[in-house]
């Protein structure tokens, strides 16, 4: 299976080709950026399928991350991907930028349970915490810090991974045991999103946007225009 992988749902713009028959990605680019992916995204994807030498019929699927994250940036990957899959007629899978967190830690085979954590300002996080094996212990969410530090599973050093892994990681309990690891990366690893787009099924991940919360930008009342 030929998967193309999409992200630019935080700070890099990154594509990557997966065959899974080789086991390997053959071809992949990121660009570390905060702004500026909707113009670096299809010539970057442009480059990435030539530099792996499959034509976009070949394709199996295409996987893209849904966020949470940058309101513009995870929507630039949506749209790109979903106009990818029309024109080129494969099925688009979403996954969130926080299963593609956790997902090579899981991998690993560790027996820590694992804290994905992306900076949501304000003092607040979106989290969510997988035992060893990735079974689901905290559901996605956003929150304050204190409720992500909080969620940590009593008694076991645990993972700490994202782009807010090294707030959790200043503001951990002195009396509760260390991390046993902390990975700050600035985005998931656009492979691993190319995995998790080969192992779910296109009608249980659907590539819409995940943003557990309302955006900080609101009309203001009254200046709609009639």
């Amino acid at each position: 299976m030929l998967i193309l992988a999409i992200d630019t749902a935080l700070d890099a713009c990154s594509a990557g080709v997966l065959d899974t028959r080789a086991a390997r990605i053959i071809a992949h680019e990121s660009l570390a950026m905060q702004r500026g992916h909707a113009e670096a995204l299809m010539p970057l994807i442009a480059r990435v399928m030539k530099s792996s030498g499959v034509g976009y019929a070949d394709l199996a699927r295409i996987a893209v991350t849904t966020g949470p994250g940058s309101f513009t940036g995870l929507r630039v990957g949506l749209s790109a991907a979903r106009g990818i899959g029309l024109a080129a007629e494969k099925p688009v899978v979403g996954l969130t930028t926080l299963a593609a967190y956790t997902a090579p830690l899981v991998a690993a085979d560790g027996d820590s349970p694992v804290i994905a954590a992306i900076d949501a300002r304000h003092d607040q996080v979106y989290f969510q915490v997988v035992d060893g094996d990735g079974a689901p212990l905290v559901a996605p969410r956003v929150g304050p810090v204190a409720e992500a530090l909080a969620a940590a599973p009593a008694g076991i050093p645990p993972c700490l991974v994202g782009n807010a892994a090294e707030l959790l990681a200043n503001r951990w309990p002195a009396d509760a045991p260390a991390p046993a690891r902390v990975e700050q990366l600035p985005a998931p690893d656009v492979a691993w999103v190319a995995w998790l787009g080969a192992a779910v099924a296109p009608e249980t991940a659907p590539p819409r946007p995940t943003y557990l919360r309302a955006p900080d930008a609101k009309p203001v009342a009254g200046a709609a225009i009639s």
